[in-house]
């Protein structure tokens, strides 16, 4: 499945599909396969691609920001181990285990299919015409120079539908509340209040006003001032005797008139509107949009700012286990296109915490995975207490248990909790055992978790376990035709898009129905070389690896193999085990026939026995230490480490990685018993380790067919990758970012080796590229024997909202690094383009017909559209490269933000989708251009590096809540990070040696 980036976001949850423009106005058969590399150890992203599914909005976390989709685990896709069975929390009439899987097929098939009207005429070229006389400053966004006409033209249908602009003006207010009111959940209950107040209707607002439960509302006419509007507090969910009043005022003071002319021409192409900032208007539509399914009186509960979520009977949520349960909900962001504004509408998936008694809840938690602790489950839910009607925010889990706590009382001295229960409530505690909940504010008060009851809608905002994030694939990943009639019924119906409630009616905005018809092109796929053969790449832009060797052998000489004991079922015997001999044999004997040079000695044999697993060692240092111990004890040090694994633990998996990349400088290559031994299949999971294990030891395993090479041959250009991944739920605070540069270093661009960097916590831009960059062009000079004379970077995680930056902050660094090659007499000035890649959007596409959809109603691998849903000035397009497997495929955004080569669009559409073909660890191709994807995977070997911290375990038993712990955690990261990836030779490894991932 196309695990979505999930990030979430790289969690880095939905950058860029927030709603917003971006500046300037833009919105935003018995055949060997091999495989794209397994899962990968994320939540931010899931894993990473070619999966094909979008899943609803999935998006594994951990990138950084709730943008309130499904956030995996450790940024990222489940990767085995066993869940045992567990099922928590299941109340009655809950779903279980997910919607069951529906037939895929195309979305509204036998619905006439007509390109939308504005699109028909030769606006659009005239737009691009009127465009070549202006003359850009250096950090200008370059102007779109044409569009493609490549390919097999096909119309889409695209979750897109047209917003009626009202003529306006809209009228924007600041509302400030007295005593302030920090904690977003109060403040939306004081505007809930507020419009139930006789001052809100008799100022006629009824209707008539959106706003964001906080500081910003927007008016259809022009409110009265000064306005003030007073009202008493109360918690909605304590019982009536519990409940104290607190009186607020909510001061609204005018701020600005919003025109919408100026809006129109931006989308009608006005070259004089080029620089617009449309994002008022845009802000001001958003939240008029969310009115309804944000309404204070409605059963839904809004995620983020544009995420929507509404449980029913007729859809209820499904339990995921473990005191937590999926919620299908729906994203609307509005977004500009050409002589049309649009909304964006898309499903998404989330977790909530399973309502019941909270003890039970973080016990079935804590039984789901191994190392789950009950604090990353309660920390931040609301809960009402049983004996005492209050309802109080969870701040933390404590340490000490009801038996274990004292404390003094007036009435009956000093007292554990359990007997202060017994006395004063009369309440025996069935569970005295489970750690407190601390409910205090400024002063600790400590809680029986028995005594409380988890409140309903409640988003869990903390990191999935693998298994949890297991259990929501099932459920998020759906096919596109269930996604798109989910999305024009129950979607429309929820949002009040198709109804037109107030206050839509009082603003007058109309949402179209149908979804938007657009043309789009289906791009050939390059042929394919090996050294020996030239496979046929199928209608799932794949190909197998019969009869093919590799375009450049490495050597294999002076290898191990280490044995994971670890108590698994599928382990081998010991390193004297026959079966295993056999099997190296046989991987051995398919190395050779693919090509690599392998030595007639068998590798070396060990065995590690792990120590069991205890919850005293959730992330497993014990177990690293026996692996240290043990391979330190290997004479001579070996050219590569086969290891197979006894399961999917990713503690095990991750300490394995920093301790062979940072300190015993030497390459590994992952595997599992279970697959590795057995029968069927054999060849083609041979062939999957094959391909890895070529690229670490040196060789290329295939490139593109000369003709496809053409353009890069032309003159020496170097591919780069960049990319930056972020802490994200229940990570120490403080936590560092970790960012990668990865660049080709000949003509073959078969080897990508990597630098990485630490930086501070949560900062997108990369801080050190210019010394990064000059580490790449170093590299490609020493291979090269040449400078590269064109820079092609594809750059990564980069919101709509920061295209700018990029360009104002990291281009400079990458020219100060071009400085460092210049000579007195010559000055080094490459031509330099920059692409940002985005995966963390909601446009998907719908083939119309079923010769131009794949088997599950997907679009065919190369489908490219840069008309209707683009850019209306800039120059961007949507390719997906990749076949998706199942679920619904999400294409990638590439958006130019710098341009000195001066590409035309076919030129850089057909260029980015060959070299999706050119990822080496896969037999397809990929969802995510590959040096994108290369720097992806060296930010995910990065983790693993900083795996405690991102764990939410610290040396230090901080929880960075001061800046002077973060600085504490910064440099326990460094401690850990050890300087990175040892050796010399090591740091000239390609990113195949980045393996960011889990053995599928």
């Amino acid at each position: 499945m196309d695990r979505g980036r999930g990030r979430g976001d790289r969690g880095r949850g939905g950058r860029g599909g927030s709603g917003r423009g971006s500046p300037s106005g833009r919105g935003s058969p018995d055949t060997f396969r091999g495989r794209g590399g397994p899962p990968g150890d994320r939540g931010g992203r899931g894993g990473y691609p070619d999966r094909g599914g979008d899943r609803g909005g999935f998006r594994g976390g951990d990138r950084g920001g709730d943008r309130g989709g499904f956030r995996g685990g450790d940024r990222g896709g489940f990767r085995g181990g066993d869940r045992g069975g567990f099922r928590g929390g299941d109340r009655g009439g809950r779903g279980r285990g997910g919607p069951p899987r529906e037939q895929g097929g195309v979305f509204n098939l036998g619905v006439p299919a007509n390109v939308d009207a504005r699109l028909l005429d030769n606006s659009q070229d005239a737009i691009v015409a009127s465009m070549k006389p202006l003359t850009l400053r250096d950090d200008d966004l370059p102007v779109r120079p044409d569009f493609g006409t490549v390919g097999t033209a096909i119309k889409l249908r695209t979750n897109f539908f047209p917003i009626r602009v009202p003529k306006g003006p809209l009228f924007e207010y600041d509302v400030s509340i007295a005593p302030p009111a920090a904690i977003k959940r109060v403040k939306r209950r004081i505007f809930q209040l507020a419009e139930q107040t006789p001052d809100w209707g008799q100022a006629n607002m009824t209707g008539r006003v959106a706003h964001d439960h906080s500081s910003k509302l927007i008016s259809s006419f022009k409110l009265q001032q000064p306005l003030e509007i007073k009202l008493n507090y109360t918690e909605e969910d304590e019982d009536a005797d519990k409940k104290k009043d607190k009186e607020y005022t909510l001061t609204i003071k005018f701020i600005q008139p919003i025109e919408t002319e100026s809006l129109v021409n931006y989308l009608n192409g006005n070259p004089q509107y080029r620089g617009y900032d449309i994002m008022p208007v845009v802000s001001a539509l958003n939240l008029i949009l969310a009115a309804h399914p944000n309404r204070s009186t409605g059963a839904g509960v809004m995620i983020g700012r544009n995420k929507f979520f509404h449980a029913s009977p007729q859809f209820p949520p499904y339990s995921l286990g473990g005191g937590l349960e999926a919620w299908r909900g729906f994203y609307s962001s509005v977004r500009p296109a050409h002589k049309q504004l649009m909304v964006n509408v898309n499903v998404c998936t989330t977790a909530f915490y399973t309502p019941g008694n909270l003890a039970d809840r973080m016990d079935e938690f804590a039984r789901a995975s191994f190392g789950a602790r009950p604090s990353a489950f309660a920390k931040g839910v609301r809960v009402k207490t049983t004996h005492l009607g209050y309802t109080k925010t969870v701040k933390t889990v404590a340490k000490m248990n009801a038996k274990q706590y004292r404390f003094n009382t007036e009435e009956y001295g000093e007292v554990t909790v359990e007997q202060y229960f017994l006395k004063k409530y009369q309440i025996r505690l069935q569970r005295p055992e489970l750690p407190l909940i601390d409910v205090g504010g400024q002063r600790a008060n400590f809680m029986p978790a028995e005594c409380c009851v988890i409140l309903e809608k409640q988003p869990f905002r903390g990191k999935l376990t693998d298994e949890h994030t297991a259990e929501m694939i099932k459920i998020a990943c759906q096919p596109p035709n269930v996604n798109g009639q989910a999305i024009v019924t129950r979607g429309l119906d929820e949002l009040g898009f198709r109804q037109g409630p107030d206050p839509l009616r009082a603003f007058g905005v109309s949402i179209g129905t149908e979804m938007a018809v657009v043309p789009g092109r289906i791009l050939p796929a390059p042929p394919i070389r090996y050294g020996q053969g030239s496979p046929r790449v199928d209608e799932r832009a794949s190909w197998n690896l019969r009869d093919v060797r590799f375009t450049q052998g490495g050597s294999l000489d002076n290898w191990l193999v280490m044995l994971i004991q670890d108590g698994g079922r599928d382990e081998f015997q010991g390193p004297n085990d026959p079966e295993l001999h056999s099997t190296i044999a046989g991987f051995m004997d398919m190395c050779r026939k693919c090509g690599m040079r392998v030595g007639r000695e068998p590798p070396q044999y060990i065995a590690v026995d792990l120590p069991r697993k205890q919850f005293s060692q959730p992330i497993r240092k014990d177990a690293i230490s026996a692996i240290s111990n043990k391979l330190r004890t290997v004479k001579p040090k070996p050219s590569m480490i086969l290891v197979i694994l006894s399961n999917g633990d990713r503690h095990v998996y991750s300490g394995l990685k920093h301790l062979c990349d940072v300190y015993l400088d030497v390459a590994t290559v992952c595997v599992h018993a279970a697959k590795i031994r057995k029968d069927k299949g054999q060849p083609q999971y041979f062939a999957n380790v094959a391909l890895k294990v070529n690229m670490k030891m040196g060789g290329v395993n295939h490139v593109l067919d000369q003709r496809n090479m053409t353009w890069l041959n032309q003159a020496p250009t170097m591919l780069v990758g960049m990319d930056v991944t972020h802490p994200g739920f229940g990570t120490v605070k403080g936590t560092p970012s970790i960012a990668a540069v990865v660049a080709s270093i000949d003509n073959q661009f078969g080897q990508f080796p990597a630098t990485l960097r630490m930086q501070e916590s949560k900062k997108e831009m990369i801080t050190d590229l210019a010394a990064m960059m000059q580490e790449r062009i170093e590299a490609f000079r020493a291979r090269s024997k040449v400078l590269p004379s064109r820079v092609l970077v594809y750059r990564d995680g980069v919101s709509e909202g920061q295209f700018n930056i990029v360009v104002a902050e990291e281009m400079p660094e990458i020219k100060k690094a071009f400085k460092k090659f210049g000579t007195a007499k010559q000055a080094y000035n490459p031509k330099l383009t920059i692409v940002i890649c985005g995966k963390r959007h909601h446009t998907r596409f719908y083939p119309t017909e079923v010769g131009h959809a794949d088997r599950d109603g997907n679009p065919r691998p190369g489908t490219v559209v840069d008309r209707g849903v683009t850019a209306v000035y800039d120059f961007d397009f949507f390719l997906q490269a990749h076949g998706g497997l199942q679920g619904t495929t999400r294409p990638t955004h590439y958006y130019v933000v710098h341009d000195d080569i001066k590409f035309r669009a076919d030129q850089l559409q057909g260029l980015t989708n060959d070299v999706s073909y050119m990822f080496a660890r896969a037999t397809k191709a990929v969802s995510l251009v590959s040096p994108a994807y290369y720097a992806d995977l060296a930010c995910e070997r990065g983790r693993c590096y900083l795996h405690p911290l991102l764990q939410g375990i610290a040396d230090s038993g901080t929880t960075a809540t001061s800046g002077q712990g973060e600085e504490e955690v910064f440099r326990e990261a460094e401690k850990m990070w050890h300087g990175g990836v040892g050796g010399s030779s090591r740091k000239r490894c390609s990113t195949s040696d980045l393996d960011g991932s889990l053995p599928a």
